[in-house]
């Protein structure tokens, strides 16, 4: 089948928008023309891809393309919007995550390895760093670059089904340009979703099982993290939270697993501004994308589905845009290496 639009205009209701301020005060939080009670938006499945854990989807501004990876596969795709059409690499292990290079390329977190990819040469890889060899029923997660060039990853042990794991094997890592990689955080249930204040200065992280999301003041020129405090506590109908990108006025947009949405949170009052519904309920990850950074880019997974869950949701395990949320993303940080 052809890439399906669904439901060509979406009510996203801002369930639970506890803010007080005046309307003119939360529409220029949400940067949207209107924030009260709904918000027409549009979500439209533009990639059938089929994966089964797709994650980790960036915006690559030098190709205008949408990069992702499906985990449990262990392909890296780039989807470009002109075209339609989808070009991957395959690898041995499980990929959680892929981050452009300064000088070209591509990092990707594969099994237990950061390494070094090339389109052209994959799948070969430049080893950095490997960590977790006393764990070797860890992989590694998510991960990001930070605005100073460098690369955060975490892990988590591997799943028996989709979230359900031995709690507590895993960590945050940050590797520098010279390959040098240190233990951030431990011990940590799932690494999940990273993002950085517009200073820099608070990174916000999800351990994805303790739902919540997290601030720590973030050093920028040592990478240390410090005084970790919950800017979010998840409701029960955000199911278990999971990738995560900022907007251009400091908001969170956070991915919720099992919970068929993504949410904006505003990370200095802790309140969940808005509330975006897609038709499937295994929502992973999200950035914006476009040549605007105006698109919102949502990841699925169908892993852990039945034969009748796939019929009730066929489009799970592809790639969503959501487009009219009148707000605009920042451009991705790459490696610095």
């Amino acid at each position: 089948m052809g890439a399906q639009t669904w439901m060509s205009r979406l009510t996203a209701q801002i369930q639970s928008c506890r803010c007080t301020a005046p309307r003119q005060a939360l529409a220029q939080f949400c940067r949207a023309p209107v924030c009260t009670f709904a918000l027409m938006v549009k979500v439209e499945c533009v990639a059938e891809l089929g994966c089964r854990v797709g994650e980790s989807p960036l915006w690559e501004a030098r190709t205008s393309t949408l990069l992702y990876v499906d985990v449990l596969a262990g392909t890296v795709g780039r989807w470009d919007p002109n075209t339609k059409q989808s070009e991957t690499r395959t690898f041995e292990k499980t990929v959680s995550c892929v981050v452009p290079r300064v000088a070209g390329g591509y990092m990707v977190a594969c099994g237990l390895k950061i390494a070094a990819m090339d389109w052209e040469t994959a799948p070969a890889l430049l080893t950095y760093a490997e960590v977790d060899n006393d764990k070797p029923n860890n992989r590694f997660n998510d991960g990001k670059a930070d605005p100073e060039g460098r690369m955060l990853a975490g892990t988590m042990a591997l799943e028996l089904k989709p979230a359900e794991l031995e709690l507590g094997q895993g960590s945050l890592y940050s590797l520098d340009v010279s390959g040098t990689v240190r233990r951030l955080l431990s011990p940590v249930d799932v690494s999940n979703g990273l993002g950085w204040s517009l200073d820099g200065r608070k990174l916000y992280y999800v351990d994805s099982l303790k739902y919540r999301v997290d601030a720590f003041d973030y050093d920028l020129t040592t990478g240390n993290i410090d005084n970790r405090q919950t800017v979010y506590q998840c409701e029960k109908e955000d199911a278990i939270p999971d990738g995560l990108c900022m907007d251009a006025g400091g908001k969170i947009w956070l991915a919720c697993y099992n919970g068929g949405r993504v949410i904006c949170i505003d990370p200095n009052s802790g309140q969940r501004l808005q509330v975006v519904k897609l038709p499937v309920d295994k929502t992973t990850s999200c950035c914006f994308g476009g040549l605007q950074l105006t698109d919102l880019y949502v990841t699925t997974a169908h892993e852990g589905l039945d034969e009748a869950g796939l019929l009730q949701q066929p489009l799970s395990g592809g790639l969503f845009r959501v487009t009219d949320l009148g707000v605009k993303g920042l451009p991705s940080f790459e490696f610095a290496g």
